[in-house]
């Protein structure tokens, strides 16, 4: 953290710079709860509590980076508008900040977002800016572009230490709430993109000293974080699209983030699309909860990967995000063959 009293000025997140986004989300976040299902624990054979951010405000962990980083600089600042660039749920994360401090936002945003998040995007008062993700376009370069034409203040998706803070802010709740559940030691399991909320929650675990370690969670094919890991350099993801977890299809981890990760994850985790959509179905059945595919993995690495943790540690899943299109959500969680899984119906 910078000398300079101004919540804006900071460099690097930090354990003080997440207390301090704590209080400036104070009464306009959700302090989600932490939940746990005796089926799904004796089905996977070890204790696993669910950290349900998909009732956070917007449906995801999101609306945390964007009010602590918008709220910092308020709304004088911003005057000029903001514009952010995100597959759907930063964007309304951004969107819906933008809206409190009743300041303009433009969202760049994929063209085969899935249209609820586009629509709530919009729905929020945000201008949206289409690009062709299959076509290769640069989205980084677009955004910077677009904010330098218009003056809008840039708010990115992971790699700002105002985000990153914000997102910290999940883990300080975890850490209360597991310690009032009994669990003082577990491993936290987070869906990971470009390691945002991956590296907030891993400083907030620090800083409370809680007993455990983050391991990043991935879809298969788009594991770059868990190939960093392992390489001890940031590696990049080949491809951008081929996962229905488009949440978290980022090209490769974020610098503030690596900061982060590379001193404080465990290896990190890779599952496939099925098992997270087994991880939704588990998730509608047992907690009650909506997933979209990219917040379930988390809690699939929980349920189908015993390489997570070992049985005597409690897991505890980060569920990042409900954002799914009601159809396609029925039509991912149907498993006629469902009780080869091993889970109770």
């Amino acid at each position: 953290m910078t000398s300079s009293s101004d919540p804006a000025a900071i460099d690097a997140p930090s354990y003080a710079s997440i207390l301090a986004a704590a209080e400036r989300l104070r009464g306009r976040a959700v302090h989600t709860p932490l939940l746990e299902s005796p089926l799904l624990n004796r089905a996977a054979g070890r204790r696993i509590l669910v950290k349900a951010e998909c009732l956070q405000r917007t449906g995801s962990f999101k609306f945390r980076g964007a009010w602590s980083h918008l709220s910092a600089f308020g709304a004088a600042r911003l005057a000029g508008g903001v514009i952010a660039v995100s597959s759907g749920n930063h964007a309304q994360g951004v969107a819906s900040a933008a809206e409190l401090l009743g300041v303009p936002a433009t969202i760049v945003m994929p063209d085969d977002a899935p249209a609820l998040k586009k629509s709530n995007t919009a729905a929020y008062g945000a201008q949206l800016h289409l690009y062709d993700r299959a076509g290769g376009v640069d989205r980084e370069a677009l955004v910077r572009r677009l904010a330098q034409e218009s003056g809008a203040h840039l708010t990115l998706p992971f790699d700002d230490a105002l985000v990153i803070s914000g997102q910290g802010t999940v883990g300080l709740e975890l850490v209360e709430q597991a310690r009032a559940a009994g669990v003082y030691q577990a491993d936290v399991l987070v869906c990971c993109g470009g390691g945002g909320l991956a590296s907030g929650v891993a400083l907030a675990l620090e800083g409370a000293e809680f007993e455990g370690r983050v391991r990043s969670v991935e879809p298969v094919g788009f594991d770059d974080w868990a190939r960093s890991l392992a390489a001890g350099r940031i590696e990049r993801n080949t491809e951008t699209t081929g996962s229905i977890c488009d949440a978290i299809m980022t090209p490769s981890p974020g610098d503030l983030p690596w900061a982060v990760g590379r001193r404080l994850f465990g290896p990190g985790l890779a599952v496939s699309d099925r098992d997270a959509r087994r991880a939704m179905a588990a998730a509608f059945r047992h907690l009650k909860i909506v997933l979209e595919p990219g917040g379930a993995v988390a809690l699939a690495a929980a349920l189908f990967d015993q390489g997570s943790a070992n049985a005597e540690t409690p897991v505890i899943a980060v569920a990042s995000g409900g954002n799914v299109d009601a159809t396609q959500f029925a039509e991912w969680i149907s498993f006629p063959e469902w009780s080869e899984t091993g889970l109770p119906l």
